[in-house]
């Protein structure tokens, strides 16, 4: 089962950093946050990623190409042209980096990416957050519903828009946050059916916007509940609390060994 990241934004709010490079590329430990997430995936034996590509893409591009660069030691014999790579520490991932283009909308990523993925079901997320969610646990409740998509919903401090979500777990509807909700919002970490590409229609489309709210009118939409971590890097602040934990010891996400 393959796992989409959606790679390819500007990263505005933390242009401090995404001037310079792509906001899933910004690091937190030495290691990009997209390194972490799909680490995260990793830990639960999912090892085979589609990334979707936008601004700064090659810098994406070059981290994978240049892999054993960021993670080994590595001699260069320049009299016979030759190198070496010591301690080898690659991962057991197989990464297809997609350009889907620098101004498409998340909705109109997922779908540029449609003809890499077959006609299974796949994990679909953000490259800007972290969790501790249990992978396993989502699949298999995303199994057990039937429906079209669950998304993996976080209770935190209100900055988004909210969902209300019936008592047997149903996203009925999307609306503005008000100072009575209850914050509960996407966090990504997303599971889809390929029925999915039926509500997008091309580049314009915003995939929080019409698939969505469409999959939740028809009742196509479940909430999978994560009460434990959940972290975004939306800002330069997101970004500095993030590498605390980090050097802390006890990153909160950090469900791998080593």
């Amino acid at each position: 089962m393959k796992v989409v990241i959606l790679a390819g934004g500007l990263g505005t709010r933390i242009s401090e950093e995404s001037h310079l490079r792509p906001k899933p590329m910004i690091e937190i430990g030495e290691k990009p946050i997209l390194w972490h997430i799909m680490k995260i995936y990793s830990s639960y034996g999912f090892h085979e990623f589609v990334i979707c590509l936008g601004y700064k893409q090659h810098m994406i591009k070059e981290f994978f190409a240049d892999y054993f660069l960021h993670t080994s030691d590595i001699t260069f014999d320049l009299a016979s042209n030759q190198m070496t790579v010591h301690n080898n520490a690659s991962e057991p991932w197989k990464v297809t980096l997609v350009d889907t283009g620098l101004n498409t909308m998340t909705g109109g990523r997922v779908k540029r990416v449609r003809e890499y993925l077959g006609e299974e079901p796949f994990f679909l997320t953000y490259g800007d957050g972290v969790s501790n969610v249990d992978i396993a646990a989502l699949l298999a409740f995303h199994k057990s519903h039937k429906k079209i998509g669950t998304i993996t919903t976080v209770n935190i401090g209100q900055r988004f828009g909210v969902m209300d979500i019936g008592k047997d777990g149903a996203i009925h509807s999307f609306r503005e946050k008000q100072d009575t909700d209850g914050s509960l919002i996407n966090g990504g970490f997303m599971v889809m059916n390929p029925e999915i590409f039926d509500y997008i229609d091309g580049d314009e489309t915003v995939f929080e916007k019409k698939p969505l709210e469409q999959l939740a009118r028809e009742g196509q939409l479940m909430a999978y509940k994560h009460g434990g971590f959940w972290h975004c890097m939306d800002t330069q602040r997101d970004k500095n609390s993030l590498e605390e934990m980090w050097k802390s010891g006890a990153a909160p996400w950090k469900v791998w060994e080593g």
